[in-house]
């Protein structure tokens, strides 16, 4: 029964990932504007300083998977273009990236609805390992990415 159990879990959360991933890319551009409340840099993130210090984001962010590549409407991010267009449309895909992550991780609670309270901890566990790194990584880029085309504007 244990068996089954396990793949039951890597099968929801591979249909989790995949599906919510899918759908954040069918959402309109318009809906993830950067400079608003919920994306909008907090003074404790000091310009990205709090991610280099705290969680040394610069030594490991290039490792994160782009998942973009599954999806047609994926937008690659690897190879930056310093382009006003490739920059502004970047910042808009770091918002519909977090928001992304943010309710896949959210989905982390319906393994309770089939799971012991032990495993149900495992899994949102996972869905933290999982999300938060690219979650930390979306604001970053985000916070960087609005300095560069805010100095390109001036």
């Amino acid at each position: 029964m244990v068996w089954w159990l396990v793949i039951v879990n890597i099968l929801a959360w591979l249909l989790i990932h995949l599906g919510v991933a899918w759908l954040g890319t069918r959402v309109a551009s318009t809906w993830f504007e950067p400079a608003s409340w919920l994306f909008r840099e907090r003074g404790w993130e000091r310009g990205g300083k709090f991610y280099e210090v705290v969680f040394a984001i610069r030594s490991w962010k290039g490792i994160l998977p782009d998942g973009a590549a599954l999806f047609e409407q994926g937008f690659r991010k690897k190879i930056l273009d310093r382009g006003a267009d490739y920059l502004n449309r970047f910042l808009i895909e770091t918002c519909r990236g977090e928001v992304v992550h943010w309710i896949v991780l959210a989905c982390s609670l319906f393994f309770f609805f089939w799971n012991s309270w032990g495993a149900g901890f495992v899994m949102v566990a996972y869905g933290v390992a999982a999300n938060l790194p690219c979650i930390l990584v979306q604001r970053y880029n985000r916070i960087r990415l609005t300095a560069v085309v805010t100095r390109k504007r001036l």
